[in-house]
This record gives structure tokens, C-alpha cells and sequence, in this order.
């Protein structure tokens, strides 16, 4: 990212403090998450599990409270004492989620700064930064790895997940950081909805929509999954995740797939950052 990208808008003060981010469209709908909050619960439910206090922000869960409701009982399959906090920057939508407080789930008015003490174990911010400039994607990822929980022994520390579905959520991609920068980029789908893997680059997180051109390492990955699934074509007779399996096996000669068979099924495929990170970056 660039040397601007340090300066983040503060929208107005709570009690004197800044609050850093500026109002969103806040729209939402329930079930949207699901893909992202699934492979939470699959790849972070152990450091949830071991955490003291196994805190989770849903950052900008917008206009209803749905996402962070959800993520609560979803956490809780993989982490049975997790709790959740949902951040909104608008006063307004904060107020009307209070009726959907419970134990273990609880909202606050706020923004990048996060207003919770302590240091989560998982920050989800999901749909929030696409309105926001590419240039200040990098501050507002420091910011928010520098609120998680740190590494020790045993443990690899917090998690920040940032990334853009559509609208019912058929569609995601997003980005992994741990308190040491980018982790992961995972691309997920409803399988029966995809046309071919490419689909997905109009849900790239703002770090990389706009870096789906010749040159940069994303547009060759989506050439290249585009291409394995066309060459996977004959096991469509088999069904979409079976044409799904061999299409990302065979990325697998060339791109650093991270994760296993297990989650392929799901309609899901995670790289390492270092693969599609923007170059210059």
C-alpha cells in the first residue's frame, strides 16, 4: 500500500475519543456470512478454544444485527465460551441492536479504534472497507492487527478477517492476518451458482479489486483457475464440486494452496498472501 494510506477519517467522538472510520451503507442480510464464519470456526476454532478470553469483534455489522448474532452461535460450535462484541459506527444502528443482546453477546459504538478492553482473538470485518480508497487499506490493517491478540507459545495470536461477499452471500473472498501482517486470501462460492472461478474476482477485498489486471499476481490466478476449470470440464457429469476438487488440485502445480481436500468440498480454495499480493506492494 502507499505512504497515504496512514491518515484514516475520524467520524466524530465518543466521550472525547476519536472514533476512526467514516459511516458505511450498513447494508446486510442474514446467512450472508456464513462461508467466512464456517471457515472461522474450522481454522481459528483451536486458538478460540485455548484463548482466555476468547473475544470476537464483528467490525461494522450494519444496519441489523444479524452477522454478529450469527457469528456468536457459529463460534460457539468450535469454541463453546467465545463471546462476541458487534462494533457499529453509527449510533443509531448500535441502539437498535441492543433488543438482540445476550449473554455472550453484546454491542458498542465504535469504529477502527475498537472500542473493547482487552485484545481479541477475532476481529471480523466483513463488506466494510469496499467503501473505502484502496490507498487506505494498509492503515486501517495495521490498526486493527495491532488490537489483536499477540502471539505466544503455542499460539499463533489474533485473527483479522477482511473481505467482500454479495448480497445472499453465494459469493466471498478474504483476506487472513495475523499480528504479523497477511496471512491467506480465500476464495469461497455455493458451487451450483459459478459459472467458472473468475465469477469471484467482482468480490476481491479492496486490497485487490483493483489489481485483476494483466501483471498482477491475481489476474494470473484467476487466468490460471479459469483455465484448470475448463480443462476439469469432463467431471462436471460428476457434479460442481467434483469439477471443483480437480480444478484446484491441479492449481495446486503451480500456486501455493494452503489448505486441504476438506475445505475444497466446501467450495472453497486458500492461497498464500505472498502469491497475490499487489506487486510494489
Amino acid at each position: 500500500m502507499t505512504a497515504r494510506a496512514a491518515t484514516l477519517p475520524h467520524s466524530r467522538l465518543r466521550g472525547g475519543t476519536p472514533i476512526v472510520g467514516t459511516v458505511t451503507r450498513g447494508t446486510t442480510n442474514p446467512n450472508r456470512l456464513r462461508r467466512m464464519d464456517r471457515w472461522i470456526a474450522a481454522t481459528h476454532g483451536a486458538e478460540l478454544r485455548r484463548a482466555e478470553d476468547p473475544l470476537a469483534v464483528d467490525l461494522g455489522y450494519g444496519a441489523a444485527p444479524w452477522t454478529a448474532v450469527e457469528l456468536l452461535g457459529r463460534l460457539r460450535t468450535a469454541a463453546p465460551r467465545a463471546r462476541v462484541v458487534g462494533v457499529e459506527i453509527e449510533p443509531e444502528r448500535v441502539a437498535a441492536a441492543e433488543p438482540y443482546a445476550r449473554e455472550g453477546l453484546v454491542f458498542r459504538h465504535g469504529g477502527f479504534e475498537i472500542p473493547v478492553p482487552g485484545r481479541p482473538v477475532l476481529v471480523r470485518a466483513a463488506n466494510v472497507l469496499r467503501q473505502y480508497d484502496e490507498d487506505q487499506v494498509a492503515a486501517v490493517w495495521e490498526r486493527l492487527r495491532a488490537r489483536l491478540a499477540p502471539a505466544g507459545a503455542g499460539s499463533r495470536g489474533g485473527l483479522l478477517v477482511e473481505g467482500t461477499c454479495d448480497e445472499i452471500g453465494r459469493r466471498h473472498v478474504w483476506v487472513a492476518l495475523g499480528p504479523e501482517g497477511p496471512r491467506t486470501v480465500t476464495f469461497a462460492t455455493r458451487l451450483g451458482s459459478l459459472e467458472q472461478p473468475s465469477d469471484l474476482a467482482e468480490r476481491l477485498p479492496k486490497a485487490l479489486i483493483h489489481r485483476n489486471v494483466p501483471g498482477e499476481p491475481v489476474h494470473a490466478f484467476l487466468r490460471d483457475f479459469d483455465r484448470a476449470w475448463a480443462a476439469a470440464a469432463p467431471y462436471a457429469s460428476y457434479g460442481a464440486r467434483q469439477r471443483w476438487l480437480r480444478a484446484v488440485r491441479d492449481l495446486t502445480a503451480d500456486w501455493p494452496v494452503t489448505d486441504s481436500p476438506a475445505r475444497w468440498r466446501q467450495g472453497e480454495v486458500t492461497v498464500a498472501w505472498e502469491a497475490l499480493a499487489p506487486r510494489g506492494r
